[in-house]
């Protein structure tokens, strides 16, 4: 796909990986509807895709509500004439243990909220969102790509029961949906991003960032451009269809 001039939907665009990815497809020549929840931090990432020469529009839209992403998608298809691609960035962490104990007593336990909101977000929302645009390019005879954001976690990592579940949802879905899509010349793949430097991992704590890096080939989290950079690869490249891409520097968890 030539980005130049094509409508690329982007969720958690306001920040972190989403706000790069928004830079890097408006450097291209795209025009970015860009979806979250935080209306007021998705200002600046406006700003940036501007300043980089891009058409945008912002929308604020929480991923995991029905009818509002429905009409969001149909607002975006009028404003903007159509709908090329969507990538569904959009995520949420609520790390927890299955089982905190000590001394055979149990401390303390995953809330179900914890679960459900995880759940709610990082796969319900792409879900919705998938399926929103698949209609709308289905419909318009276009065709396009959806690259669904899945991660390293989707393997399975300690303290992200709820994570790894809805990671590995997105890459199974992303399998199911390339396989379902085709036919309507409409592509969708994959990333899994490893640890990159992004407000998800800020609040780390020194120690455990520094283990986590030290088991890293690569001895450093990822830049959010190099993750943009995956995006950009599976958008141009007409033929990478039905896989998830790993951006972690060699770790394996």
């Amino acid at each position: 796909m030539d980005l130049r001039g094509k409508v690329v939907v982007i969720t958690g665009a306001a920040r972190g990986l989403g706000q790069k990815m928004a830079e890097m497809i408006a450097r291209e020549g795209g025009s970015l509807a860009l979806i979250d929840v935080d209306h007021l931090q998705l200002k600046e990432t406006i700003q940036l895709c501007a300043k980089a020469g891009g058409k945008v529009q912002d929308y604020a839209v929480d991923v995991t509500d029905e009818p509002k992403v429905e009409m969001a998608f149909k607002d975006i298809d009028a404003d903007f004439g159509g709908i090329d691609a969507l990538i569904n960035n959009a995520g949420v962490t609520s790390d927890a243990l299955l089982v905190r104990a000590a001394d055979g007593k149990v401390q303390g336990k995953m809330a179900a909220t914890q679960f459900d909101k995880v759940i709610a977000v990082d796969l319900k929302g792409v879900f919705l969102c998938a399926r929103e645009a698949a209609v709308h390019m289905v419909e318009s005879g276009r065709g396009g790509v959806i690259v669904n954001v899945s991660s390293i976690s989707r393997a399975g990592n300690v303290g992200q029961t709820n994570y790894a579940a809805a990671k590995a949802g997105v890459a199974a879905m992303t399998v199911t949906w390339a396989k379902e899509l085709a036919r309507y010349n409409i592509r969708v793949a994959g990333i899994a991003p490893g640890f990159s430097e992004t407000r998800m991992v800020a609040t780390i704590p020194a120690k455990v960032r520094d283990r986590i890096v030290s088991t890293i080939p690569l001895r450093r989290f990822a830049r959010p451009e190099e993750i943009g950079r995956a995006a950009l690869f599976i958008l141009q490249n007409d033929y990478y269809d039905g896989r998830v891409l790993e951006i972690d520097g060699g770790l394996r968890l």
